[in-house]
């Protein structure tokens, strides 16, 4: 599989084949003839009592998160979870404190992992899954504590030797890793 880079969103395109189990593959050239072009959709904006809400879908981004979970040591489950538990599937939701996009990105750390559009599903969870693996790694695989740091900071979990008694984050961890064990499923 070819190398693919997600500097922004035309850097590259993207092509897709679905094997005969129904895996896919994602490459940044055409290998063969059984890859055509790819391009992700964003769900479309539905109005409902004249507010815009976006019609969300738990396997709209399955593709993307497949490519950057097996691209970055990440069980796709996982990041699946992540990704419910953070926006609820919503590439536009905003938190209270500023976190950005599906896997809710806070703008100093989009800036410093290259994403020029947090909103753009693929630059956010490429991104996200990228800092999220560096956080497992940094605390030697330890998934309660990489999902701690992601959740409160780095800082935050070495300051307390483990999950901050924050309630909070012990229950976003918690969260998270019932909803990994429930989104496995959707990768096998």
């Amino acid at each position: 599989m070819g190398v693919l880079a997600l500097a922004s969103p035309a850097a590259a395109d993207i092509y897709v084949f679905a094997d005969a189990r129904g895996g896919m593959h994602f490459s940044d050239m055409r290998l063969h003839e059984g890859y055509r072009l790819y391009r992700p959709t964003v769900p479309p904006v539905v109005r409902r009592g004249g507010r815009p809400r976006v019609q969300r879908s738990r396997r709209a981004w399955d593709g993307v998160i497949a490519w950057a979970g097996k691209s970055h040591g990440v069980s796709p489950g996982l990041v699946k979870a992540v990704i419910h538990a953070e926006s609820a599937f919503d590439p536009r939701a905003i938190s209270n404190k500023g976190a950005q996009g599906l896997m809710q990105l806070m703008p100093g750390t989009a800036q410093q992992l290259g994403v020029d559009d947090p909103f753009n599903p693929w630059q956010n969870i490429e991104a996200g899954v990228r800092y999220l693996s560096s956080l497992i790694e940094r605390f030697d695989g330890d998934l309660s504590l990489g999902l701690a740091a992601y959740h409160a900071g780095e800082r935050t979990v070495r300051r307390y030797s483990g999950i901050p008694p924050y309630r909070e984050t012990r229950n976003y961890v918690r969260r998270v890793l019932t909803l990994h064990r429930r989104y496995d499923a959707d990768f096998r």
